[in-house]
C-alpha cells in the first residue's frame, strides 16, 4: 500500500491523461453491492456442497453448508480491500482503469451488463469488467453516452 493514501498500488488507473484529455466521472465499486454479491455466491456454493455430499451418500450433508459458507466468506474478507479500492475513470476519450488499463471510447464494440457488473468488449475482443457497480444501468449509459457524444 502507498502511504499516501492508503489504497493498495494498481488499483486506480496510472495511465497519463494525454494533452487536453479530462476526466469526466470515476466509477467505484460499492460496499453493499459487493457484499450482496458475495451472500449470494455462499448461499449458492452452501447449496452446491450439500447436494454433492447428499449425492454421493455423505451422512453429515449439513457440512456441505459450513464448507460453502467459510469458503466464500474467507475470499470475501481477504479481497475485499483490493475489489472496493479500484476506480476507473471516464475521459472525454478513454476509460482508464486500473494499474495501466486504458480503453479508447472509438474502440469500445460492446457494453453487457453482468451481474452487477459492466463488460467493456473491445474491438480487438479485449475485455474489461467494472465490478459491483451500485446501478449498473447508470453505469452503462454513462459510458455509451461518452461514445457517441465524446463528452459529457
Amino acid at each position: 500500500m502507498r502511504p499516501d493514501d492508503g489504497i493498495p498500488q494498481g488499483m486506480t488507473p496510472t495511465t497519463p491523461l494525454e494533452d487536453t484529455e479530462r476526466v469526466q466521472h470515476s466509477f467505484y465499486p460499492d460496499r453493499a453491492t459487493y457484499y450482496r454479491d458475495h451472500a449470494w455466491l455462499a448461499a449458492a456454493a452452501m447449496a452446491i456442497g450439500m447436494l454433492v455430499l447428499w449425492a454421493i451418500g455423505n451422512p453429515h450433508v449439513w457440512t456441505g453448508a459450513v464448507g460453502g459458507l467459510a469458503a466464500v466468506a474467507v475470499r470475501t474478507l481477504y479481497v475485499a480491500s483490493d475489489e472496493l479500492a479500484a476506480r476507473w475513470d471516464l475521459t472525454d476519450r478513454r476509460l482508464l482503469g486500473p494499474a495501466t488499463r486504458a480503453v479508447r471510447l472509438a474502440d469500445i464494440r460492446e457494453l453487457r451488463m453482468f451481474g452487477s457488473a459492466v463488460q467493456i468488449v473491445t474491438r480487438d475482443g479485449d475485455k474489461h469488467l467494472l465490478k459491483y457497480q451500485a446501478d449498473r444501468a447508470a453505469t452503462r449509459d454513462r459510458i455509451r453516452a461518452a461514445m457517441t457524444e465524446g463528452t459529457l
